[in-house]
């Protein structure tokens, strides 16, 4: 049986993005080195403050959506509950402890017809 996590990452500002994941470290890394386009990469949401496994997928996606749902004052309590210094947690899950500046915003630039 595969575990499944349900995550929270954050950026200096503490700006949060949740998410579930079948494979953290891959996860983790894909946030760190901006490989997707998007909300995480455009803020520079890179370090893991909270996670919790799942035993199944509908458990994960289910507990996603309930910390999605939830108001920022609830979720910023669970990572306090969890993780008092906000910590970068992927730093216990072997990745090296992220440089300061590394999670600058990235500006795009738009293209007017």
């Amino acid at each position: 049986m595969s575990t499944y996590f349900v995550y929270i990452f954050a950026n200096r500002a503490r700006t949060l993005y949740t998410g579930v994941t079948n494979n953290l470290v891959r996860r983790v890394h894909e946030h760190r080195e901006r490989l997707t386009l998007g909300f995480t990469s455009v803020h520079g949401i890179n370090r893991l403050v909270y996670f919790e496994p799942a035993d199944a997928p509908r458990a994960a996606i289910e507990r996603e959506k309930e910390i999605k749902s939830w108001v920022r004052r609830k979720k910023v309590a669970l990572i306090n509950d969890h993780n008092p210094e906000w910590r970068d947690l992927a730093e216990d899950l072997g990745f090296e402890r992220l440089k300061e500046g590394t999670s600058k915003v990235i500006v795009r630039k738009q293209t007017v017809d």
